[in-house]
């Protein structure tokens, strides 16, 4: 249905009453095939791919808050796939590809925008890590390419390339395929096109604990009451630790606080994202014209969604070394996120020695871009019992085998 200017003022005078709910709240059920513990886009991805691609009908998502008021709304929104090792280069390969179609397959605007994504060099080492990474990716035929100050230049006016700063930029990277996407739309998308397919969305849900017998899950107890169930997806992202300690499963998580801020409203003036490893600071800007900010974790292990203000002050500092223009610029709003890192700077996606209890979490800070794949080779993990090709190297054994995947180079600044 189309809508005038003059009709969508009338609905919103009626309250939005007429307009169908994009998801409902159902009540609870006592059994279900499978349950995901976290709405956000990864498990809010999984239940859809679950229900869509494998045919599973009794799925439930349980979230202990509302949906979109995780992890996925407090982020910068960075897609890309120019990571260093055949393993999660393929693995966030497969969500890039996810993410082109994303709105179609969904019917709803995510908002994905392919405005390319440079992660700066400033030394001779970074330089050569850059030229490795980029023909790594070039050899597994995802877009990359490294590009000299000079050029860097010609395609950001605003940049400052000048040698007397701290950190001189002599190139960068170039991934023309990556970008942004709006958070909160993936959230509502997914939500909407999973509950469209039967599944219960329950929010303010938590898990208090899970019922374990003779190492099968067999059910959940609940703020709303127990749940029977012999398959978990546990999708939780910094509280997965929590999750896993109900099982008496050990995971080789940390949970750090990570923050951003954005700035005022202004003008278009940056068409792309810009990273850099070195300030350790990244900028992208919204479509509603403010600067989004952000750079590394904080050091300390918490749970908490505030950051620490000298963080922010680094940051700052940091971005304006990069784009001096923006001195004038005031912050208007900050938040905070929570990130579960693992030793690898890789995330877990495996079966766990309890029978029918999955774990997907320690994505650190690259969560948010591989929301649709990271939902897609969990769904078919959980589906068949048997981790998904791309998710094989990514076992929780590997922490006991040293198969490790070190990707700390392309993951070394938060986005």
């Amino acid at each position: 249905m189309k809508y005038s200017i003059f009709s969508l003022l009338k609905q919103g005078l009626k309250d939005n009453k007429e307009w169908p709910e994009a998801w409902s709240s159902p009540i609870i059920k006592s059994r279900y095939d499978v349950v995901i513990i976290g709405g956000g886009g990864h498990g809010l991805a999984t239940a859809y791919y679950l229900a869509k691609e494998h045919g599973v009908k009794n799925i439930a998502v349980l979230e202990k808050g509302y949906i979109g008021g995780g992890n996925t709304a407090r982020n910068t929104t960075i897609v890309r796939s120019n990571y260093l090792w055949d393993e999660s280069a393929m693995l966030y390969q497969h969500s890039l590809d996810l993410w082109n179609g994303l709105s179609q397959d969904l019917n709803y605007n995510v908002m994905f925008s392919a405005r390319g994504v440079y992660n700066l060099g400033h030394t001779l080492q970074e330089m050569r890590d850059i030229e490795r990474r980029v023909n790594a990716n070039v050899i597994n035929g995802i877009t990359a390419e490294v590009v000299l100050a000079d050029e860097i230049k010609k395609r950001i006016p605003l940049i400052n390339i000048s040698k007397n700063v701290r950190y001189p930029i002599m190139g960068a990277s170039y991934q023309s395929t990556g970008g942004v996407a709006r958070h909160d739309a993936v959230a509502w998308g997914f939500a909407r096109a999973a509950a469209a397919l039967g599944v219960d969305i329950v929010e303010q849900c938590e898990v208090t604990a899970m019922d374990i017998d003779n190492s099968k899950i067999v059910g959940l107890n609940t703020t709303k009451g127990y749940v029977a169930t012999n398959q978990v997806g546990c999708v939780a992202a910094g509280h997965s630790s929590v999750l896993a300690e109900m099982a008496n499963v050990r995971l080789p998580i940390e949970s750090h606080p990570l923050q951003a801020f954005v700035s005022e409203p202004m003008k278009a003036v940056l068409d792309t994202v810009v990273m850099s490893n070195a300030v350790h600071g990244y900028i992208s800007q919204s479509d509603k014209g403010d600067l989004v900010i952000g750079a590394g974790i904080d050091s300390y292990n918490s749970y908490s969604q505030r950051g620490s203000p000298h963080v922010i002050e680094h940051t700052a500092a940091a971005i304006l070394e990069l784009f001096p223009a923006f001195s004038r610029a005031r912050m208007n709003r900050q938040w905070g996120g929570i990130v579960d890192t693992t030793p690898d700077a890789c995330p877990i996606i495996s079966k766990t020695n309890v029978e029918g209890l999955y774990f997907n979490c320690g994505w650190g800070t690259g969560g948010f871009k591989a929301t649709p794949g990271s939902g897609h080779v969990f769904a078919s993990t959980l589906a068949n019992d048997s981790p998904h090709p791309l998710a094989v190297p990514f076992a929780i054994e590997r922490f006991y085998n040293g198969h490790l995947i070190d990707e700390h180079g392309a993951a070394g600044v938060a986005h």
